[in-house]
C-alpha cells in the first residue's frame, strides 16, 4: 500500500492510472476503522483496478467542539487493517492539505436535508461534510464513490453535493454492517461502557420491532413503543423518525416511495444513529 500525504502527488498519481484506463474506487473515512469501512474496502477492491481510502478527521463538520476532542486517533492500527484488506493506496492528508490558505469557502443548497434529522440536531453539519468530501474527491480522481448505509442522511447530502457541483463519479451505497447482536459498527462504539454498550443494541430492537410492525400498526404507535424501548435502556432521544427513502414525511409521499426508519439517541454524551428501510421504494 503506497500512503500519500501531500494532496498534489497523490492527485499526479492517481491521474496517471486514470490514463492508463484504470479505475479506481475511493474509499473516505476519519480513521478508527472497523469492519464496515473494510467491507467497503472490499467492494471497490471487487469492481476496480485501484482501491484508494483517505483518513482525514474532518474539523469542519463538528458542531460539537468535545466531539471531536475525543475522535478516537488509531492510526497504526488503521494502517494494518487496509494493509491486510488489500488497499492500494491511503491518503493521509494534514488539515493545511484539506483547507490550504486559498481554499475559498462556498455554500451547499442542500434543502430540506439540511433541517430535519441530523441536520436540525447538528447545525452545519451537513456543510463541513460536503465542504470535505468535494475537496477530496478534486484531490482523489476516481470513478466510484463508496459509502455506508448506516449514515443514510449523509449518504443523501453526498448525493445531493455531487449533483450540484456537476461532479462525474458514481456513488455506491453499502448495507450497514452490524455486530453479532446487531449493533451498528462505528467508532463510536468505543466509547461505550461495558454495561452501555450491552443496552445499545437496543437500538436494533427498536428498528426491528418498527420492521415488524410497520403493516400492521399505525405510524404513531410505533414511534412510540420504539421510544419507549430506547428510553427504558437510559437513553436520551433526539429522534425516532418514520419517512420515505427521500427522508420526505410520509404524509407527503406514497407507498411507491419506500419507508425508512431512522434513530439518534445518546447515552453519556455519546451519540449513536442508525436506520433502516422497513419498506422498499417501488423502481
Amino acid at each position: 500500500m503506497i500512503i500519500f500525504k501531500k494532496a498534489a502527488d497523490i492527485h499526479n498519481y492517481l491521474l496517471i492510472k486514470m490514463e492508463e484506463n484504470q479505475s479506481i474506487g475511493f474509499v473516505p473515512t476519519m480513521g478508527a476503522l472497523h469492519e464496515g469501512h473494510i467491507s467497503l474496502i472490499i467492494k471497490s477492491k471487487a469492481a476496480n483496478s485501484l482501491t484508494v481510502c483517505s483518513i482525514f478527521v474532518n474539523p469542519t463538520q463538528f458542531n460539537n467542539p468535545l466531539d471531536f476532542e475525543k475522535y478516537p486517533i488509531t492510526i497504526e492500527s488503521d494502517i494494518s487493517m487496509l494493509e491486510e484488506a488489500g488497499c492500494d493506496v491511503l491518503f493521509l492528508p494534514s488539515t493545511t492539505e484539506i483547507y490550504p490558505e486559498e481554499f475559498v469557502k462556498i455554500n451547499y443548497e442542500l434543502g430540506y436535508l439540511e433541517s430535519i434529522l441530523e441536520g436540525k440536531y447538528r447545525p452545519g453539519h451537513f456543510q463541513g461534510v460536503c465542504m470535505v468530501v468535494e475537496r477530496l474527491l478534486r484531490i482523489i480522481p476516481c470513478n466510484t464513490l463508496y459509502l455506508g448505509q448506516k449514515d443514510y442522511q449523509q449518504c443523501m447530502v453526498i448525493e445531493k453535493m455531487i449533483s450540484l457541483r456537476n461532479m462525474d463519479v458514481h456513488l455506491v451505497i453499502a448495507p450497514t454492517v452490524r455486530e453479532s447482536d446487531g449493533l451498528a459498527m462505528s467508532s463510536r462504539n468505543r466509547r461505550l461502557s461495558k454495561d452501555e454498550r450491552q443496552n445499545a443494541t437496543v437500538i436494533f430492537s427498536a428498528l426491528m420491532y418498527m420492521k415488524s410492525n410497520i403493516a400492521n400498526l399505525s405510524n404513531e404507535n410505533i414511534i412510540y413503543e420504539a421510544k419507549k424501548m430506547i428510553s427504558e435502556k437510559g437513553f436520551d432521544i433526539d429522534y425516532v423518525e418514520l419517512t420515505d427513502c427521500h427522508l420526505n414525511p410520509l404524509e407527503n409521499t406514497t407507498s411507491r416511495n419506500g419507508i425508512v426508519a431512522l434513530i439518534a439517541a445518546s447515552v453519556n454524551k455519546i451519540r449513536l444513529i442508525d436506520n433502516m428501510t422497513l419498506i422498499n421504494p417501488i423502481k
